[in-house]
């Protein structure tokens, strides 16, 4: 395999991974948090994207910028309600339920999207800033791949601060460890966890605007990113941010290298794959077992 090869197939791992890890940092910290499997997550990051097609044949040349920055706010306030109204209602429910209830809401939110939207497919241009590609070590390297690499990265890097290094993700970890010795605290543990499922809401709604330049928006797109999603959160482990990011570098690079040597299989070997690690490992490569 030449030079040129080898660093497109790394761009193109790094960017399926870098896509893949917002949407399933966002599912596994609510699962995390919450104890709770939505499956829901996949409306978020469709309304993302289409909201970002809206805004930005409104706006015209400043439409992406914008909507990077509007388009994950009004979908958190989407995931605000949703958790308000309904799934605040089945915490600590039979994951069966939770699966249910959340199918039910991914089908809701689909027929909406329909009727707003319609069938057609839409797709936004990147910015001129973010347009073209740049040669290196032979390769064509695409600048937009670099910049959806790079809000990956900043994503990775934030989630990180919050929960490590800040009291609000000690508090976070505490619901999970001791809910009713926090609320004894003086901690408003509902407010807490609408917080956490809105910022697992707003990444996904994130992720969405990112890759709307990339690929087509049109009806479908939630189920087909939650089935990669959950994938990618199972290898890794339900609750685990290090898991959702090697689980996503896992899953791309057997996508995008089954792609490129038996592309007939290559969506087989991912699902091989995750058969394999629930055989080995229920809990994922990072994950814990529930207690």
């Amino acid at each position: 395999m030449s030079e040129s090869s080898i660093i497109t197939n790394l761009i193109g791992i790094l960017t399926t991974a870098s896509t893949l890890f917002m949407v399933a940092a966002g599912l596994t910290l609510v699962f995390g948090a919450l104890r709770l499997i939505n499956i829901a997550h996949g409306s978020f990051y469709m309304y993302g994207a289409y909201l970002a097609t809206t805004l930005a044949a409104r706006l015209g040349g400043a439409g992406f910028w914008v909507s990077l920055v509007i388009c994950p706010l009004v979908v958190a306030a989407m995931g605000v309600l949703v958790e308000v109204l309904v799934l605040r209602r089945l915490y600590r429910r039979e994951h069966l339920t939770q699966l249910l209830a959340t199918f039910a809401l991914l089908l809701i939110f689909a027929d909406i999207a329909l009727r707003l939207w319609g069938k057609s497919v839409r797709s936004i241009k990147a910015p001129s800033a973010l347009n073209g590609h740049f040669q290196f070590g032979g390769a064509a390297v695409p600048v937009y791949d670099l910049f959806v690499i790079g809000v990956a990265a900043l994503v990775a890097i934030g989630l990180w601060a919050l929960m490590s290094r800040s009291k609000l993700g000690w508090r976070v970890r505490a619901v999970v460890d001791d809910p009713e010795v926090l609320a004894a605290s003086g901690t408003n543990v509902p407010l807490i966890l609408t917080g956490v499922f809105a910022l697992g809401a707003m990444l996904a709604g994130l992720s969405g605007v990112v890759i709307a330049p990339e690929q087509a928006v049109q009806p479908g797109m939630d189920a087909e990113i939650i089935v990669a999603a959950f994938i990618v959160a199972v290898i890794g482990g339900l609750g685990s941010i290090v898991g959702a990011a090697i689980g996503s570098l896992i899953i791309g690079v057997v996508e995008t290298l089954g792609a490129v040597w038996t592309p007939s299989w290559a969506s087989t070997f991912i699902y091989a794959l995750m058969i394999l690690v629930l055989a080995i490992r229920p809990w994922g490569l990072f994950g814990e077992t529930e207690r």
